[in-house]
């Protein structure tokens, strides 16, 4: 059973939902695929075990047999080349690894090399098994570490596996989702909240995801969010309260769920709630 645990922004409380569920857990694996930010391990401090670098394509020119014809460069719609000074330059910083250069070479200049743009962590915390892809700075998308992370080798079948997706709806999210079995929004009482969650909840649907909402920080007053999940039919799986104790314990990188027992009854009431939903 795969759960996507997504958020229209940061700050929503999506890690902290993906960490203390899959600690309620009997057994669980962890894969954190906010690869410009992770920060699951923070909680989990687990053993890494395994560090890998991730790598893409990217081509290299053999000068000697390139003649001038510019075709990779008139191929190429990222500008990843160019022919200057009667030199091809390659930048490898926007390549896309599409490959198409090399196979559109009529003097077979090109083949490609590796090139890395960042890593993933794989360690153990408890009866967690923890994966946490981290991008290089600057390298412009983590779409390739993430296919890494969701690979058949990392995902134990008949395991509960909890996908902490990066914020918002861009192209990483849509590659973190496209596996997932079950999607949970978390949102936050606020209007601003209301414009975030409504992001994520036409995603989802445009991907045809079973999905829930987890209503984080909750006062004791009038909740925008779950007025919105209420005018839209939208299954409303657990709120959160707004609770300086749990403030405390997640501002201190610790696991809610194992400080508290009413806390651990929360997620805990969450878990068969999703097993629940997805039987269905």
């Amino acid at each position: 059973m795969k759960i996507a645990v997504l958020s229209g922004k940061g700050g929503t409380g999506k890690t902290f939902i993906a960490v203390n569920l899959s600690s309620v857990a009997e057994k669980a694996t962890y894969l954190d695929c906010d690869v410009e930010e992770p920060n699951g391990h923070l909680f989990f401090k687990p053993k890494i075990f395994q560090e890998e670098n991730v790598n893409v394509k990217v081509p290299k020119i053999d000068k000697e047999l390139c003649n001038g014809c510019r075709k990779c460069v008139d191929f190429c719609k990222y500008n990843a080349l160019a022919y200057i000074g009667n030199k091809l330059i390659i930048f490898d910083e926007i390549c896309h690894s599409c490959g198409g250069c090399v196979l559109v070479c009529p003097q077979k200049a090109l083949t490609e090399k590796d090139r890395t743009i960042g890593k993933i962590n794989k360690g153990i915390s408890n009866n967690i098994s923890i994966f946490s892809g981290m991008l290089n700075i600057g390298e412009p998308s983590g779409i390739p570490i993430i296919k890494n992370l969701l690979s058949e080798e990392n995902l134990q079948k008949n395991e509960l596996t909890i996908i902490d997706c990066p914020p918002g709806s861009s192209c990483i999210v849509m590659e973190s989702i496209k596996e997932a079995d079950y999607c949970i929004l978390v949102a936050e009482p606020t209007i601003f909240g209301v414009h975030n969650l409504n992001m994520v909840n036409n995603l989802v649907k445009l991907f045809n995801k079973p999905f829930g909402v987890v209503l984080n920080k909750c006062l004791k007053q009038e909740n925008p969010a779950e007025k919105f999940c209420i005018d839209n039919n939208i299954r409303i799986l657990a709120q959160i309260p707004f609770d300086n104790e749990l403030g405390i314990i997640n501002s201190n990188a610790e696991i809610a769920v194992n400080k508290n027992k009413k806390y651990k009854e929360i997620f805990l009431s969450l878990l068969n709630s999703l097993i629940n939903e997805v039987k269905k």
